[in-house]
């Protein structure tokens, strides 16, 4: 079964304490997407400029990912810079629109008819254009940030009321609902509208709250942690294409695909980039998926 996804893609530069990159292939698309590629089928719909650089879109292709939502356009692709200090907040030092600016998500027709999808961050507006292009779609999670929040609000509560599934870190979900204990916020965001919130706590793992479960999944174990930018993109791609690849929403699949969310973002960590995730697979995907099956386990 197929995952839509659609997001930024960009060319980052990062800097952490173990060292930088300059323009590496990043964008909330790219990430959830080289995250859910092991699970399902998966198709992206973004943006680039005509300097994007060739062997980008071959590693897409070449791990199987679909790009025929990837438009092409004259100008410079988006570009990001930032440094962590610490891994617990970045500091943005430039980021440059360019092409992004004026994205208008046109789905392919093929991709129309897909019944699972995923709304990176992105402009409320451009998500509500991409959920009338699907109107059969039978999950759907869209991922926001503080800056939706706070400058478009009313648009942002139209998405979520619309969606299956609202994925939303802790300090997002406390904004969102001006309630600091994030069990009683979980239950505020549902009342917006979604049948589950995903709360996405970075090292303290994350939290999925429905109507008749909830569900707390630790972070796998990273010992050496080089970049944590995309993290939250790898996880929402994990998340989504396992769901997808098992074409269910039942309780336990989606306990399950909280595991390998989790375990996605801990590969996107370990490295700058997409470096970590384009080479997991199978196997390693369920050795660490039992690792964290094994330190939750009690009689």
């Amino acid at each position: 079964m197929s995952l839509v996804i659609v997001g930024s893609v960009a060319l980052d530069s990062v800097k952490t304490p173990f060292g930088e990159v300059e323009n590496a292939l990043g964008g909330s698309a790219n990430y959830a997407a080289m995250a859910s590629k092991n699970f399902c089928e998966t198709k992206i719909v973004g943006v680039v400029g005509a300097d994007y650089p060739a062997e980008h879109i071959e590693l897409l292709k070449h791990n199987g990912i679909n790009i025929d939502g990837l438009e092409v356009v004259e100008g410079k692709t988006f570009r990001w810079r930032g440094v962590y200090n610490d891994f617990n907040r970045v500091e943005t030092l430039d980021t440059q629109l360019n092409v992004f600016e004026d994205f208008n998500p046109i789905l392919p027709e093929d991709y129309r008819d897909c019944n699972y999808l995923l709304l990176g961050n992105i402009h409320p507006s451009l998500q509500l254009s991409v959920l009338e292009q699907m109107p059969n779609v039978k999950v759907s999670a869209c991922d926001t940030m503080n800056f939706w929040i706070e400058r478009n609000r009313d648009e942002l509560l139209e998405v979520i009321k619309r969606v299956t599934i609202l994925l939303i870190n802790e300090e997002e979900i406390k904004m969102l609902t001006g309630e600091r204990n994030i069990f009683k916020a979980a239950d505020i965001a549902a009342e917006m509208g979604p049948e589950l919130i995903v709360v996405k706590r970075g090292e303290y793992g994350a939290l999925a709250v429905h109507k008749d479960y909830h569900f707390f999944t630790p972070v796998y174990p990273v010992r050496d942690v080089i970049d944590p930018t995309g993290a939250g993109d790898s996880f929402a791609g994990g998340f989504m294409g396992y769901i997808a690849g098992k074409q269910s929403f039942e309780e336990d699949i989606v306990k399950k695909a909280m595991v390998h969310a989790t375990v996605m973002a801990s590969f996107n960590v370990e490295a700058f980039s997409l470096e970590r995730l384009k080479d997991a697979n199978m196997a390693n995907i369920a050795y660490r998926k039992e690792e964290v099956r094994h330190s939750v386990w009690f009689k």
